[in-house]
């Protein structure tokens, strides 16, 4: 049952005699202020080198924020006010955030990208270290300190952590939800714990919202039991859930009225986002691909490494431990430590068996694997201390032990470093080839005119937003071998009451079928610059609608190629790790690369603006 409120006694200790006092055992093994540095470095290492993975950040997301912030953008049709299943509320908070950074000094529009991304980093490690907090006097300390190790060391975090992205908040929102649940110190804590879960539902991604179950369904065996014992717990139970409850509805009703502001008609997003995913009469989101049901296992074992491993073995190695252990914590303790380690599972249960899969779903479970490998690492080290020589584990010499865990724990460490890196010098260069128009540069000066039209053929989902075009420049496309429905652009009329009628005024050629629209596509002339990237390496045809424009010599010059991984030629095990092209590595596991360009058409010399 949960703690009741009961008075310790103190003993009294005069005021002037301070060596007399104790120092209190500290409930951590590392400081919370200690762990949150060292959270955020990590994370602002995020913020500052990682690149965009997912199309979806760029044009659901930073587009939109983009038109709230300069008035102009890129808009899918999910922003369409036909179907609207994106929430105003969640990109006008990082608006207001990117806009902040206009009233700071030497403010460009790519300041705008990274401070938004810094805030994030700054969001995600003050929750991450609340949850480290209440994990370490919950638990245990070392538990704490190994959900810290997980998260700071798995690139999986390095990817999550800064994404602009519904899951990733989701993921901020679980760590304080799962930390309100999991603390009882001072009490219950479930309408915090339903709040959290719910802003993260409502306001990111409404799945999210079920991995307070678990919690939820302890709540509810509580609330019985008390029914059963004392009605005065009951009805404080009840309450506590009310709270939780309504606060939710209000949170509704708030996103719904700024979401109505932007819509012009009565819209709740988040019930449309649950409409369109399940019930979905067009195919729904099983248009843009499927995935074998290993998808997850084979991601997170890349993303997480060991961790992952940890993770699958917990909930077996608790239960393990829980029957063969000498040391009786009680059932209710055991009880609420399987609460605890059940998210993770129900989570990656639930996805597997969805046949639209992408590696950001499993965004709102990191924390819970990383605090379940820590889990499970803690009782495999105390089962390793058991030092009776009367047992097998008694009989391996101690400094054998320390050597397989330390060097478990640094092959991990260096995994994920391998990953990191690979991640960041095969895939940046999307960030770095707008430089020579103005982009990040104070001022705005650079090659090319105001509104100059930016062009993508081949390249569309690499576009990295419009916060890398300076002076008004536009992103647009021209027709490659992709079939599916591009973007269109959000209307720059000004008309009506409010300053972004283009979130509002009726759309053309949006469908939510993934059916091509010719009306997205400029002709090639009338492209003053053009991205696009060359693949040395590959020797096959290319398709008409996708020839080799930096090859080009006499319609295009080269502005700046940035080094691009060459994915289809590289081994698998140099697409998943960084490997060196030093001279004894076999030429197989090399990478090969390609170049992504930025090329400005010739005979038509943009001049220094």
């Amino acid at each position: 049952m949960p703690p009741t409120d009961t008075q310790q006694r103190e003993q009294f200790v005069h005021p002037t005699a301070q060596h007399a006092k104790k120092k209190a055992p500290s409930p951590f093994m590392i400081e919370p202020i200690k762990a949150f540095y060292i959270l955020l470095i990590a994370n602002f290492i995020s913020a500052l080198y990682a690149p965009i993975q997912d199309c979806d950040e760029t044009f659901n997301y930073w587009e939109p924020t983009h038109y709230l912030s300069h008035g102009y953008g890129l808009q899918t049709w999910e922003y369409s006010p036909d179907y609207a299943i994106r929430s105003w509320f969640y990109v006008g908070l990082h608006a207001l955030v990117g806009n902040f950074r206009r009233l700071l000094p030497q403010s460009t529009k790519v300041a705008e990208f990274y401070f938004i991304r810094y805030v994030l980093a700054f969001i995600c490690s003050l929750c991450q270290v609340l949850f480290f907090r209440v994990i370490s006097f919950t638990l245990n300390p070392r538990i704490g300190l190994f959900f810290l190790m997980a998260t700071v060391m798995s690139p999986g975090n390095f990817h999550a952590s800064t994404a602009y992205l519904p899951s990733s908040f989701a993921m901020y929102t679980s760590l304080l939800g799962a930390a309100a649940f999991m603390n009882w110190r001072g009490g219950l804590k479930t309408s915090w714990g339903i709040w959290w879960f719910a802003v993260g539902g409502i306001l990111g991604w409404p799945f999210a919202s079920a991995l307070c179950a678990p919690f939820l369904i302890e709540e509810g065996i509580f609330t019985i039991l008390a029914m059963l014992q004392d009605r005065e717990r009951f009805f404080e139970s009840l309450l506590r859930i009310t709270r939780g409850v309504v606060a939710a509805l209000l949170l509704v009703v708030g996103d719904a009225a700024i979401n109505t502001f932007f819509y012009k008609k009565i819209e709740v997003v988040s019930w449309n986002i649950v409409k369109y995913n399940i019930f979905s009469s067009t195919g729904g989101p099983n248009l843009y691909g499927t995935e074998p049901w290993t998808f997850y296992f084979r991601n997170l074992a890349i993303n997480f490494n060991i961790w992952f491993v940890l993770a699958l073995l917990s909930l077996p190695l608790f239960l393990i431990q829980k029957a063969f252990s000498s040391k009786q914590h009680g059932f209710q303790s055991g009880i609420r430590t399987i609460v605890f380690l059940s998210p993770f599972y129900m989570w990656l249960g639930i996805f597997s068996i969805q046949p639209h899969k992408e590696e950001r779903f499993m965004y709102p479970m990191y924390p819970f694997i990383a605090l379940n490998a820590a889990l499970a690492l803690h009782i495999i080290l105390s089962a390793l201390g058991n030092s009776d020589r009367k047992t097998l584990i008694g009989k391996i010499p101690a400094r054998l032990k320390l050597l397989v865990v330390m060097g478990a724990l640094l092959l991990s460490l260096h995994l994920g470093l391998a990953r990191v890196i690979g991640i960041v010098t095969g895939y940046s260069a999307p960030l770095k080839i707008y430089q020579p128009l103005g982009a990040g540069v104070f001022g705005q000066q650079g090659l090319g005119g105001r509104g100059d039209h930016v062009c993508y053929g081949k390249e569309w989902y690499r576009f990295p937003s419009s916060y890398f075009l300076p002076r008004d420049m536009h992103a647009k496309f021209i027709r490659s071998e992709f079939r599916g429905l591009l973007p269109g652009e959000f209307s720059e009329a000004r008309t009506g009451f409010g300053f972004w009628s283009g979130t509002w005024l009726p759309t053309k050629g949006m469908n939510d079928r993934n059916e091509e629209d010719m009306g997205k596509y400029v002709d090639i002339k009338q492209c003053p610059f053009l991205v696009d990237t060359q693949y040395p390496e590959q020797q096959d045809p290319l398709p008409p609608n996708e020839p080799d424009y930096i090859a080009d010599e006499e319609n295009w010059e080269i502005v700046k190629c940035e080094p691009f991984l060459d994915a289809a030629k590289t081994h698998l095990l140099a697409r998943v790790l960084w490997v060196p092209d030093w001279s004894f590595v076999p030429e197989k596991f090399r990478r090969k690369w390609g170049r992504h360009c930025l090329l400005q058409r010739k005979g038509r010399r943009a001049s220094l603006a």
